[in-house]
């Protein structure tokens, strides 16, 4: 009896393994805020989960749903001056701050989110007065560690505003205070405390030390992005967004 019933059970498992193992393939886990957006076009804008380098490595992020049309996953935000971000290279790789405020996504994600397919970058601002600007580009890529992750960017759409701030950044290798992979003979991040595609140095400095305001006592150390407010005004707030190329 009991030998019966063993053949029974084998006999059910036979048969219902490969509905089993083919419900898991359709199971497909986000890997950005366009693909959340997809599933349900009604989400509101806030912190979700995602996995840009697969299952076992989730990260939290902000989804913007939206500003010019949403689906975008913020991959840096500043607001408030609560997340230290003058860090080293370990923690730009990896990533840091907390999602509901400020944070910064991690080069290796970003690097993921960039390199299957093209992706659009949006940078939006605001200074100290409530004045809103933004940056569009049809074109933004991270290279992998081993090119330095290297930025491409490109496709400058100036309707927002705020100049174009990243031209001279195009092409760059990142930099932080103990991994200096700028053009200048000096250390870019070490001088202007922050972290970024520094050339020698700068046009913008989103990275920086949050300051308030219009401040020329240490030239270009605060939030800036020249185009729109020089190099001695530190904003109020500047996020850096992306989505798949429409």
């Amino acid at each position: 009896m009991y030998l019966g019933q063993l053949r029974q059970l084998s006999s059910v498992i036979f048969f219902i393994a490969p509905l089993l193992t083919h419900c898991c393939k359709e199971v497909k886990l986000p890997v950005d805020c366009n693909h959340i957006y997809k599933e349900n076009n009604n989400q509101p804008s806030g912190v979700y989960t995602i996995y840009p380098r697969g299952p076992t490595s989730p990260v939290q992020v902000y989804c913007d749903m939206d500003s010019e049309g949403g689906r975008w996953t913020v991959f840096q935000r500043r607001m408030d001056g609560s997340v230290n971000f003058y860090r080293p290279w370990a923690e730009y790789k990896r990533g840091f701050g907390n999602a509901n405020s400020e944070y910064w996504l991690g080069l290796d994600n970003i690097h993921e989110l960039t390199c299957l397919e093209n992706q659009e970058l949006m940078v939006d601002m605001e200074d100290f007065e409530g004045n809103k600007k933004f940056a569009l580009y049809s074109s933004f890529k991270v290279d992998n560690e081993c090119e330095g992750y290297r930025m491409q960017v490109s496709g400058f759409n100036n309707k927002g505003g705020a100049g174009d701030s990243l031209n001279v950044h195009n092409g760059q290798k990142f930099s932080t205070f103990d991994k200096d992979q700028d053009t200048w003979e000096d250390n870019c991040a070490r001088k202007f405390l922050g972290a970024f595609w520094y050339i020698n140095c700068l046009d913008a400095n989103p990275n920086g030390v949050y300051r308030w305001g219009a401040d020329n006592a240490v030239h270009a150390v605060g939030v800036e992005w020249e185009t729109w407010k020089g190099n001695d005004y530190s904003l109020k707030s500047i996020s850096m967004k992306i989505r798949p190329a429409q």
